[in-house]
């Protein structure tokens, strides 16, 4: 049987299964919350970051993933403050500095309002999201990719970087990585790297509702859970 609780969101008052997250709740009920590494029905890393909210106990609030934040009685979260918004566009504005040639990203970059790119980028191919590897081993079981290293060597590989036996050629990975859409206009090459920004247009309807979800397209690239 269900169990629920009580909790509010940005001032308003909603009924949560207990044992959801913070973030499934906000989609469910259409509050935007940003998210990449996200993937419904697997487990969450908070690996990216973007998800940021301020939980508020007892008149203190303290910064944390929404997607690892389960729902509690009572619980006030604030998901749509300037610290919020100031925080997580920085780390948007890290990502598309690392990961360019992402569209998702650079969609991400929109809806979190960046501007300009104040670090290098780096035009990697990988944002270590995890959605992949998560995907692999607890969809299907194969466990055929994984993390391997620390810190700035951390990477996606195979064990013993040789492709596995157990690996289903399902493709799953691949459809599931936020780095297989370009940029509208195309592959950007070294030295050519740039904050696209021209889907910007989709948040005019935003403008007046910054905590909902409009339904803008901007959710293509990773599949996001309101696309």
């Amino acid at each position: 049987m269900l169990q629920y609780v009580n909790m509010k969101i940005d001032g308003g008052d909603f009924r949560a299964t207990k044992g959801s997250s913070v973030l499934d709740v906000a989609i469910e009920y259409g509050i935007c919350i940003p998210h990449l590494c996200h993937v419904p029905n697997l487990s969450e890393i908070g690996a990216c970051r973007l998800c940021i909210v301020e939980h508020v106990v007892n008149g203190r609030s303290k910064v944390t993933t929404s997607c690892t934040l389960l729902v509690k009685e009572g619980m006030v979260i604030r998901s749509n403050t300037e610290k919020i918004k100031k925080l997580r566009r920085n780390i948007a504005e890290l990502l598309v500095a690392q990961a360019p040639n992402s569209r998702a990203i650079q969609d991400i970059a929109v809806r979190c309002g960046v501007k300009e790119v104040r670090y290098p980028f780096r035009n990697e191919n990988c944002v270590l999201c995890g959605r992949c590897v998560r995907v692999c081993s607890e969809l299907f079981g194969a466990k055929a990719i994984g993390f391997v290293g620390r810190g700035k060597d951390r990477r996606v590989e195979p064990p013993f970087g040789v492709l596995s036996d157990l690996c289903k050629h399902c493709g799953t990975c691949i459809d599931l990585c936020p780095m297989t859409f370009n940029p509208c206009e195309g592959y950007m090459k070294s030295g050519e790297e740039h904050l696209c920004g021209k889907c910007e247009s989709q948040m005019l309807l935003a403008d007046n509702l910054p905590e909902s979800c409009v339904w803008c397209e901007l959710g293509e690239g990773f599949q996001c859970s309101r696309y």
